[in-house]
């Protein structure tokens, strides 16, 4: 598809983008249509900049270009979960079924109570706005071999194979930019809410907590004019204050997320206008998506915005976001970047970590200390540097462990180091934007003997090509304070403004 693309954009783009803002009044599933006689209370575009193909291999991403309509399915009990599914999928397990079909009921009730009704104008200021975002955003995919984005005056625009389409992610982002609001709650009390870890494996979902309260470009005070609203709960501070490692009761989680949406539901009318679609949460723990299931809106209908971005524990890419697990060892930001020239990386991969998971026995029993170009170790040898490692490396070999995300994938393109990503049912991080083949590696479990045969047939000069997109990707996973345009933290917010124009709330 992206080399017919290339080859014929007109006629690729013309035949599936003229629909680009047209909206169904009714959701649906293989099984069940939902909503009253042509009135639903909210809707996703079926036929967005955005679609998700439906494989569950790591560049799951049908490319921003391509604009194929989703077609939504069912899940089964004995195949992964497919993130193409409608909303409210269906399932086999009476557990997930009951709980989806309670969420149709109250969907198709409030439609029905709100078809006829006088319209919500606040919010249908809103829905214009968005609506003129994506009729530019189409003229974009249209006419981009008519004006280059280079041809923009800017601190940075987006060119290259980097991207699945740099012409619809520049108009796209520079709309965010312009027009794009967020309302935060402000209820609950640090440390549960409005802060959270800003060093260590968690920092994403601290450092992102940190910018929302002091963001002034996004952050809206007034609730009517936001296109979103965020939910500022920390998971890793709800469990590092409430969570008893011997009782281990998760139902802390349960407990302070639920009344936390029972307050924020009760004093504004924005959760139940939606049913939570609008709103969105955070987190970068591997309890994540778990904190979410004790509020089925929030799990099922409101965007969750993830490190852990499992498919087969039902991330769903057509609503949810996948973010980079960073690790910031002691905090700092700077200097975190940086590694020899290709011609000085003696190794030519390179992994250290912990045995756990499905994943890394199997690249140990292959791999640990048995070859001098491929240096796998479990116990790191004393006097040799892990970040030096990575720096004169020329592949890093990123595994999932317990969790598909790896903070490793952004170690390693930190020190200009080719992700050379081992994994399950991931969907990795912006990757509606970026096309990770061509800065990354991504090898099956089934490919592990062959590591190095696949590595070493690698063409030297598609690595020097791949070296330099490693570079230039950067930019788009670093961390800023204050926050710079294209970083991680914008990065963030785009992947969030993405799923709202993929969604409409009616009023």
């Amino acid at each position: 598809m992206r080399q017919f693309h290339r080859k014929n954009p007109h006629i690729t783009l013309f035949v599936v983008t003229f629909i680009i803002v047209a909206f169904v009044a009714l959701i649906t599933t293989t099984n069940t249509t939902y909503g009253f006689k042509g009135f639903s209370l909210f809707s996703f575009n079926p036929s967005s900049p955005w679609p998700w193909s439906s494989t569950t291999t790591t560049t799951i991403v049908t490319p921003l270009s391509s604009l194929a309509a989703v077609t939504p399915l069912g899940l089964n009990h004995s195949s992964p979960p497919n993130p193409n599914t409608a909303l409210y999928p269906s399932f086999n397990s009476d557990k997930m079924q009951r709980v989806v079909n309670e969420l149709i009921k109250d969907l198709n009730a409030e439609s029905e109570l709100r078809r006829g009704k006088q319209r919500d104008k606040n919010l249908d200021k809103v829905e214009a706005g968005l609506a003129k975002a994506r009729a530019l955003i189409r003229d974009a995919t249209l006419n981009q071999s008519c004006s280059s984005p280079l041809d923009q005056v800017a601190d940075y625009v987006p060119h290259g194979d980097i991207y699945q389409n740099p012409y619809v992610f520049h108009r796209s982002y520079s709309l965010m930019e312009s027009i794009f609001k967020i309302y935060v709650y402000e209820e609950g009390e640090p440390p549960l809410f409005h802060y959270g870890p800003c060093k260590d494996i968690y920092a994403t979902e601290g450092v992102f907590l940190s910018f929302m309260e002091s963001n002034t470009g996004f952050r809206t005070r007034n609730p009517d004019e936001a296109h979103v609203y965020f939910l500022p709960f920390s998971v890793v501070m709800i469990l590092e204050h409430l969570f008893d490692p011997i009782i281990r009761d998760k139902a802390v989680l349960q407990r302070v997320i639920g009344d936390y949406i029972r307050t924020i539901s009760t004093n504004y009318p924005y959760w139940n206008r939606s049913l939570g679609a609008d709103h969105f949460m955070l987190s970068c723990h591997d309890w994540g998506p778990r904190a979410t299931w004790y509020v089925h809106k929030l799990y099922f209908t409101s965007i969750r915005v993830l490190c852990n971005a499992n498919t087969s524990e039902f991330f769903n890419p057509r609503k949810d976001a996948s973010i980079p697990e960073i690790n910031l060892r002691t905090g700092a930001i700077t200097e975190l970047t940086g590694g020899l020239p290709p011609s000085n990386r003696t190794v030519l991969a390179f992994f250290a970590g912990q045995l756990h998971g499905r994943i890394r026995p199997i690249l140990f029993r292959h791999w640990k200390e048995k070859d001098d170009d491929i240096r796998v170790y479990e116990t790191f040898p004393q006097g040799i540097s892990y970040t030096r490692m990575m720096k004169k490396s020329k592949y890093c070999i990123c595994p999932s462990g317990h969790e598909v995300a790896s903070p490793r994938i952004v170690e390693a393109l930190y020190a200009e180091c080719i992700p050379v990503v081992i994994s399950q049912h991931y969907i990795l991080p912006f990757s509606d934007v970026l096309y990770w083949d061509s800065f990354s590696v991504s090898i099956s479990i089934s490919e592990i003997p062959n590591l190095k045969e696949i590595l070493m047939g690698i063409p030297e000069e598609k690595y020097l090509r791949m070296h330099e997109r490693v570079k230039q990707v950067q930019r788009h996973f670093i961390v800023n304070d204050p926050p710079k345009r294209y970083d991680v933290f914008h990065m963030i917010m785009h992947s969030v403004w993405l799923r709202r124009l993929n969604l409409r709330v009616n009023g």
